[in-house]
């Protein structure tokens, strides 16, 4: 008669967890990448207002505003996420508006958790937005904000 097998083995088994073992060592540091460019994403929701005020004010103005309330947002530190401690509204120049988003640890340590959005006039009363990172790790902010720099 033909002995019929029971059951994997013990070398089976060991095989197979390791391979699993593998797998979840290599997936792990990618997965970390993805859910921080996923809260960097809330940060560009979020300056998503902020870029809508300053268009607002400076077709009013024909200048950037230098501040939060000079655009009618809240406080900085009132504009915030589950990842992003606070939007700022800033100015370069008169022809120059700036929104700092500043992220909390869940996306970098302190002092390295800053990505800004930059408003240029455009002809007309248009308005061009452009994107600067010289703070964030370039593999978690979007592709735009990759090669510029301030």
């Amino acid at each position: 008669m033909k002995r019929i097998q029971q059951g994997f083995t013990l070398i089976e088994l060991m095989i197979v967890v390791a391979i699993v073992g593998i797998l979840a060592a290599v997936a792990l540091p990618a997965y970390q990448d993805y859910t921080k460019r996923a809260r960097v994403t809330e940060g560009l929701s979020l300056a998503g207002g902020a870029k809508t005020a300053i268009a607002e004010y400076y077709s009013a103005n024909n200048k950037m505003p230098s501040t939060n309330s000079d655009a009618g947002l809240a406080a900085d530190d009132a504009i915030k996420g589950n990842s992003v401690s606070k939007v700022t509204v800033t100015k370069d120049s008169d022809t120059k508006g700036v929104i700092t988003i500043t992220f909390n640890d869940k996306v970098a340590a302190a002092g390295a958790n800053t990505l800004k959005l930059v408003a240029t006039p455009t002809s007309g009363a248009g308005i061009s937005w452009s994107c600067q990172n010289d703070k964030l790790d370039v593999k978690i902010v979007p592709t735009e904000c990759r090669n510029s720099g301030s």
